[in-house]
Order: C-alpha cells, then structure tokens, then sequence
C-alpha cells in the first residue's frame, strides 16, 4: 500500500489521482497548510524541501509531484498512464511533464505566492502581472501544440492529462482561465468525467465546481 503525504487540491491532485486510475490502495496522510505542518520537524524529515507532496512506497520515499507520478505510471505499466519506453510517444510525454512543472508552475507559484519571491514590497504587483501574462502565454502554447487531441499525447489518456487538468485548477481564477481555450477545455472534461478522478475530487473534500 502507497502512502501519500497530500494537501486537498494541492500538488499532491495528481499523484492521488494516478494512484486512484491504477487502482490500488492507498493511505492518505493530510498535511495541513493551515498550520504549516509542511514545515515540521516531522515532516522535514520525510521531504527536506518542506513541500507537498511526498510518497511513501515501502522503503522508497518521492517528493515532487511529477517525480512521483512518473514513478506511478512506470510501476503500473497495466494501467497505460504513460506511452512505451524509447517510442517517439514517450518523449513527448517527458516533455510535456517537463513544461507542465519547469515552465508552467514556477510562474503559477509567483502568481500566488508572490511575496516570497522578492524583498522589494512595491515589485509585487509588477511580479504577479508579469506572471499572469507569461502563464496565459504558456497555456496558449499548449492549445496551438497538442494536435487534434483529445489528450494532450494524441487519442491515447496519460498522466499528462491528469497534471494538466490540476494545473488548470490552479489557473481558474485567472483571466482567461486555462480551461477556456477549446482543446484544453475538452480535454479537462473527459478528465473530470473519469470515476477515478471524480474519486479522488470526492476524498479530498474538494467542494463545488472544481474550475470556478
């Protein structure tokens, strides 16, 4: 049984979510942000970099969400999460796992933590602008790039889908939401639309429209 440190709707989404498509049992520890448990001796102990989420599988313990979901979708090659090793398909799906995490959430963080990522209190409004744009600019790359879809690897679901959908969570605030754009936007709903992940919105307590 995998245990998974998560927080709800946090960076731990995908990685409960693979675990919920493969269809084994997991128990799930709650972090919670509120009072910083993240930062606790305790924790630190299982993930230095004091983030969410961790995995514990047996011996092995993953921080970095992406990180563990690849480590998911390799262990479980029955579940189809990720394309054959050495295919053309393969390297794509690193790419777009790479883009989601090194391009995209570097700026999603600074969109919403921004005062922690300067000691100049007036730059924050010019820091979040500047993120707000480059993150519209980064989806639009995506829409242009996936092809005729549905999922982002062609007709074929994987964990890039599940990682795109929790990253246009992280965006539905913004103006225009990720999830707006054609492509994108029907891809999140067939990914909504799986009972996999409709468990894992379900027992992460994740109230309401998960895009609004």
């Amino acid at each position: 049984m995998y245990k998974l440190h998560y927080s709800p709707g946090n960076a731990s989404f995908a990685p409960h979510a693979i675990i919920n498509e493969v269809g084994v049992d997991v128990e799930l520890v709650m972090v919670d942000r509120a009072t910083n448990a993240q930062k606790s001796p305790e924790y630190l102990k299982i993930n230095p970099a004091g983030r969410i989420p961790t995995l514990e599988d047996g011996d092995l313990v993953l921080f970095e969400s992406a990180a563990i979901c690849l480590h998911l979708a390799d262990k479980h090659p029955e579940a189809n999460l990720a394309p054959a090793l050495g295919t053309n398909a393969r390297a794509h799906f690193y790419k777009w796992m790479m883009y989601f995490t090194n391009t995209i959430q570097p700026d999603v963080l600074i969109y919403h933590y921004t005062a922690r990522y300067t000691t100049d209190e007036a730059g924050v409004p010019g820091m979040k602008a500047g993120a707000h744009e480059r993150i519209n600019h980064w989806f639009d790359i995506i829409e242009e790039n996936i092809g005729t879809g549905p999922y982002v690897l062609g007709d074929t679901f994987s964990a890039t889908d599940i990682y795109l959908t929790m990253l246009c969570r992280w965006g539905r605030l913004q103006d225009p939401k990720p999830a707006s754009r054609t492509k994108i936007g029907k891809l999140v709903e067939l990914v909504l639309a799986r009972p996999a992940i409709q468990k894992t919105i379900e027992a992460e307590g994740i109230k309401g429209p998960f895009l609004v």
